[in-house]
C-alpha cells in the first residue's frame, strides 16, 4: 500500500479562513432570534461602599424599556457557582469601582443605553476603602492559598551573605488589561427550562458547569454554543457575572436577549493582570556560578476572592543554583479581581528574572547567553525530576546565529546609527507541557466511494487555528483529505474537552482526536473479520467493506508516566532596538523567537501564534499600562485612545523559528503548547536590549521615553 503524505507538520491555510474574512462567521452576538431585546449594564461610582437608593422612575419611563434589574428585583443565585468577580446584584454592597449594579433591558441597545444613563443611585461610601496600592504595599499580607506558601530550597535567601557577587533589585510590571477584539458579550435564549448561551468561551464545558451553578440549574439545562471566538488571552477561560446576567435578563423579559459590554465596560468587568513589585536577589560566584535566588512578589488581590499571578514559576526551574526563595505577599484592594492572563506569572515573573541576569552578566562581564549556559539544570530544580526534554540551549545557540548575536557590543550605549542608539537583548522563558483529559467523536461517511468524516468535540477555537490542526489530524488519521473532513466544535452538546487555557488546547484535542481515529480504524478493521498484513486506513475499509456509515467515540488523557517528569515548552527571545536619543522613542526592529515545543502540528499557525504572543510582550515592555486613580479607584485609562496596544508602525520585522524536538512522554503525539510560551521573556528581551543601547537600566514597565530622556 503506498504510503501517503503527512498533513500533520504542513503549514496549511486555516480551514475557517475564508468563512472569517468573509464575515459568515458567527460569534456570540451574531447569532439571530426573533424578538430580541437588548440589555446594557450600568455600574456603580464608588470603590466600597453600600447603595443605599436606586431610583429607576425616569429610566423606566423612557422609550422601549422592557425592564429594570437590580439588586432589589433579581433573583437569588448561587453567588459560589463557579463565576469569576462577583458582581451578580445579590446585594447593595459594593466591593470596586465599576461594580455591575444594574441591568436596562430595552427593545434597541441604543434605547437600553439612553436608560441607563437616566438611572440615579445613592450611596454610603466606606472611607475605609482599600484603593492605593502605593500605600498598602507597605503592609502586606500571606496569601491564603497554601500553593503559594514560601518555597526554600538549601539555606534560601541568607545564602546571599555569602556571595561573592550580589545583584538585588526591584522589577515592577503594572495593571494591564485583555482587550480581545471581541469583547465579551452574550445571546440567551430561554426554551422552557432550558437555556442556550451564545458566548466566547475558551471551555467550553466550563462555562457549561458554572452558569448552571450560578442560575441553580442541571449542567443538561444549559447549552454553551461557542463556535468562534474573537480573542480572549484567559478573559474568557474563567466565566464573569455578565453571562449569567444576560440569562437573568432573559427570563424577566421571557424573549432572548444580547448583552454584550462595550470597550469602556471591559476595563472594570473581566478581570486583568494585576500589578507586581518584584524583588530578585541573585548571588554567583565570580565565574557566574549561580549560589543563590530569591524571587519575592507583592502583588492586589480583590478584597472578597483571592487570585495571584506566580511570578516566581520561571524563577524555580530555569537555573541550577543550590539555594532559592519563592515567596509572595498580597494586598486585598477594592479592585475587580485579578485572573489568568497570557503567560500569568510567566511573562511578568520573567521580566524580573530575565532582567536580573542580564544585570548579573553585566556585573561579571559574561555574555548573557553564556552565563545562562553556564547555569542550565541537568533535572528541574524545584521537584528532582529528569526533563522529558529541555531546548534551551539549543534555543540560545541556534536563536544566536540566526539573529546576528556576534554584532552586539557589549559595552552599553556605543552603538549608533545617525541620532539613534542600537542595542540587543536576550532572554529566555517557559511554560509547562500539559494534557488535559478530552473525548472527540468520529462520524464517517461513504459516497460514491469517497469517505467523508465529521469530527465532533467540545472544544474551542479561541483564534488560534484549533479546527485546522483537527482536520490535519483526523486527515492522517482517516487517510482521508483535509477538504472532505468537518470539524465541529464549540458546543457542549459535543464530547467533553478541555479548554483553549493555559496552553493545553492542542495537545488535549489533537491526542483525542487521533486515539479515535485509531479507535474507528480498529473498529473498522474488526468489523471486515479480515488480517491485514499492512494496517489499512479507516477510508479504505469503508471502501473494501461497502460501509455506508460509521461512527465512534473515545476518550483520551495523559499518560501514566508523564507525572514522573517534568515537561515544558522553552524559548530564547532575541531583541534589536533602536532608540532616538533626542526624543528617548523605542522602536523593537527585530524580534527572534526561538521555540522548542515538541511537534508542530502546522508551522503556519504556529508562527502565528507566537508572533502574537511576541507582540503583546512588546506592548507590555513599551507602551501598555492600565493607570487606576489612587483617589477614586476608578481607570484613567478606559479606551484604547489611551491604554495603548502596539500598532503596524510599532512593530519591526518578526520572526520565529522552531527546534526540531521530539518529546513523545508528556502526550502520545510529544505536543506542547505554544500560546502562552510566545509572551514569556519578551518584555525581558526587550528591557535588556534597551540598557545595550543606552546603559540605562529600567526596571519598571512600559519604557516609555520619559525614562530613557535626561531628567
Amino acid at each position: 500500500m503506498k504510503e501517503t503524505k503527512k498533513i500533520i507538520g504542513q503549514g496549511i491555510d486555516r480551514i475557517d479562513g475564508i468563512m472569517k474574512i468573509t464575515g459568515k462567521a458567527n460569534y456570540a452576538t451574531d447569532y439571530p432570534a426573533t424578538n430580541m431585546a437588548y440589555a446594557v449594564l450600568f455600574k456603580s461610582t464608588i470603590a466600597a461602599g453600600k447603595i443605599t437608593e436606586i431610583d429607576t422612575a425616569s429610566a423606566e419611563k423612557s422609550p422601549g424599556v422592557l425592564k429594570i434589574i437590580t439588586h432589589e428585583n433579581a433573583p437569588k443565585l448561587n453567588e459560589k457557582g463557579g463565576l469569576r468577580g462577583g458582581a451578580l446584584l445579590q446585594g447593595p454592597d459594593v466591593v470596586f469601582h465599576g461594580q455591575h449594579i444594574g441591568m436596562v433591558v430595552a427593545e434597541t441597545f441604543e434605547q437600553a443605553t439612553a436608560a441607563a444613563h437616566l438611572v440615579q443611585v445613592k450611596y454610603q461610601q466606606d472611607s475605609a476603602e482599600k484603593i492605593d496600592f502605593e500605600k498598602l504595599a507597605k503592609n502586606p499580607e500571606m496569601p491564603k492559598g497554601k500553593e503559594l506558601a514560601d518555597l526554600v530550597r538549601g539555606a534560601g535567601k541568607t545564602a546571599m551573605a555569602n556571595a561573592e557577587v550580589r545583584v538585588e533589585h526591584e522589577y515592577e510590571t503594572p495593571i494591564e488589561h485583555h482587550h480581545p477584539m471581541e469583547p465579551h458579550s452574550t445571546v440567551a435564549l430561554w426554551e422552557g427550562e432550558n437555556l442556550i448561551l451564545y458566548n466566547g468561551s475558551q471551555i467550553i464545558n466550563g462555562a457549561q458547569t458554572a452558569a448552571a451553578a450560578t442560575l441553580n440549574l442541571k449542567p443538561e439545562q444549559v447549552r454553551i454554543v461557542s463556535p468562534y471566538i474573537g480573542g480572549g488571552f484567559g478573559s474568557k477561560g474563567g466565566q464573569w457575572a455578565n453571562l449569567v446576567l444576560a440569562a437573568v435578563a432573559a427570563k424577566m423579559v421571557n424573549r432572548p436577549v444580547k448583552l454584550a459590554l462595550t470597550r469602556q465596560q471591559m476595563f472594570n468587568s473581566v478581570g486583568l493582570r494585576q500589578r507586581n513589585i518584584q524583588k530578585i536577589s541573585l548571588g554567583a560566584t565570580k565565574d557566574g556560578i549561580l549560589t543563590t535566588l530569591a524571587h519575592e512578589t507583592i502583588s492586589h488581590t480583590a478584597v472578597d476572592f483571592e487570585y495571584i499571578e506566580p511570578c516566581g514559576d520561571c524563577s524555580k526551574i530555569m537555573y541550577e543554583v543550590p539555594n532559592s526563595l519563592i515567596s509572595y505577599r498580597v494586598v486585598p484592594m477594592n479592585l475587580i479581581l485579578p485572573t489568568y492572563t497570557r503567560g500569568p506569572g510567566k511573562s511578568t515573573g520573567s521580566f524580573a528574572l530575565e532582567s536580573a541576569m542580564d544585570e548579573l552578566a553585566h556585573e561579571l562581564k559574561i555574555d548573557p547567553i553564556a552565563l545562562r549556559i553556564k547555569n542550565e539544570p541537568k533535572k528541574d530544580p524545584s521537584n528532582g525530576k529528569p526533563w522529558s526534554s529541555r531546548t534551551t540551549v539549543k534555543c540560545l545557540e541556534e536563536g544566536a546565529k540566526a539573529f546576528g548575536w556576534d554584532k552586539r557590543k557589549s559595552t552599553p550605549g556605543t552603538n549608533f546609527a545617525g541620532d539613534d542608539l542600537i542595542g540587543y537583548g536576550v532572554a529566555c522563558g517557559t511554560y509547562p507541557a500539559r494534557q488535559r483529559e478530552s473525548s472527540a467523536a468520529i462520524k464517517l461517511t461513504r459516497k460514491a466511494k469517497v469517505v467523508y468524516a465529521t469530527v465532533e468535540i467540545a472544544a474551542s477555537d479561541l483564534g488560534t487555528g484549533t479546527n485546522t490542526i483537527l482536520a490535519q489530524t483526523a486527515a492522517d488519521g482517516l487517510g482521508i483529505p483535509v477538504a472532505q473532513i468537518t470539524i465541529k466544535l464549540g458546543d457542549s452538546d459535543l464530547p467533553p474537552a478541555a479548554g483553549s487555557v493555559g496552553s493545553v488546547g492542542a495537545s488535549s484535542f489533537a491526542n483525542a482526536v487521533n486515539d479515535a481515529c485509531n479507535k474507528i480504524t480498529d473498529e473498522l478493521i474488526s468489523k471486515s473479520g479480515k488480517q491485514y498484513f499492512v494496517r489499512p486506513t479507516a477510508s479504505a475499509v469503508m471502501n473494501a467493506e461497502n460501509i455506508t456509515n460509521f461512527e465512534t467515540q473515545s476518550t483520551s488523557k495523559a499518560p501514566a508516566e508523564a507525572e514522573q517528569y517534568s515537561a515544558h515548552s522553552f524559548n530564547a527571545n532575541f531583541a534589536e532596538v533602536r532608540i532616538n536619543k533626542n526624543t528617548g522613542m523605542v522602536k523593537v526592529t527585530r524580534f527572534l523567537a526561538v521555540t522548542g515545543a515538541g511537534k508542530i502540528l502546522n508551522p503556519k499557525t504556529a508562527r502565528s501564534q507566537i508572533i502574537g504572543g511576541n507582540i503583546w510582550g512588546i506592548g507590555m515592555a513599551l507602551t501598555e499600562e492600565s493607570v487606576l486613580d489612587p483617589r477614586y479607584g476608578n481607570f484613567a485609562t478606559r479606551s484604547f485612545a489611551d491604554y495603548h496596544v502596539p500598532a503596524n508602525l510599532d512593530v519591526g520585522k518578526l520572526d520565529a523559528m522552531f527546534i526540531n524536538e521530539v518529546d513523545l512522554i508528556p502526550n502520545k503525539m510529544g505536543v506542547k503548547g505554544i500560546g502562552e510560551v510566545g509572551i514569556v521573556g519578551v518584555a525581558a528581551a526587550i528591557a535588556n536590549a534597551v540598557f545595550n543601547a543606552t546603559g540605562k537600566r529600567i526596571r519598571s514597565l512600559p519604557i516609555t521615553p520619559d525614562k530613557l530622556l535626561p531628567s
